[in-house]
């Protein structure tokens, strides 16, 4: 074998290993593996949408649910119903201060998903508190499970959720991460789409 053909096939081999590298995140992403959407949605009074009757985060659980057949699981506590906006954010930011984790209603097995989804509203850089009630109770059951955290916000973007998400499940797989402003949900399925299209969907 000539020169020639020794850095051919030595550049063959490193094309090979990167391309089983991506393969290897194709196939975590592909619709084989088993998807679930864990979210908090606060419907009522919200910042710029007004009194809306379903939350902004359970609409885009809903695309997702339609666009990749995951099942959903909604972390509900009523502990805001009825709640102006006003005294909500100030409660929110007490419980926030206070590391205050709210009760939840029902719970769901993880271990039969491999694609998590977790979304919520950003209330004080990061998510409800409800959420972390449902963190800590997990924190185990999302080791080797790819985790895909997003928001739906008013200027906060993703916030401190995608660090936090890391910190609650240090075993778990946690992707970058996808945002959308509150306002644009119900006219925004096409950013959704194509969010979700480019996680190999």
């Amino acid at each position: 074998m000539n020169i020639k053909s020794i850095i051919t096939a030595a550049m063959a081999l490193l094309v090979s290993t990167a391309c089983s590298g991506d393969a290897k995140q194709e196939k975590v992403m592909n619709k084989e593996g088993k998807a679930l959407v864990v979210f908090f949605s606060h419907a009522g009074d919200n910042y710029s949408v007004g009194n809306i009757k379903v939350g902004n985060t359970k609409i885009v659980a809903d695309y997702i649910t339609e666009l990749t057949g995951a099942k959903q699981f909604e972390i509900v506590t009523h502990k805001y119903d009825g709640m102006a906006y006003n005294p909500l954010i100030k409660l929110a930011k007490e419980e926030t201060a206070r590391g205050e984790l709210p009760e939840y209603e029902g719970d769901i097995d993880l271990s039969k998903y491999d694609i998590v989804f977790i979304g919520g509203p950003v209330w004080w850089g990061t998510y409800p508190q409800v959420m972390f009630s449902f963190f800590k109770k997990h924190t185990n059951d999302l080791k080797g499970k790819t985790v895909i955290p997003f928001t739906t916000h008013e200027g906060s973007g993703l916030a401190n959720c995608v660090e936090d998400v890391k910190k609650a499940f240090p075993g778990a797989n946690v992707q970058k991460g996808f945002s959308i402003y509150g306002h644009e949900v119900r006219t925004g399925k096409a950013k959704v789409e194509k969010w979700i299209k480019g996680l190999g969907y």
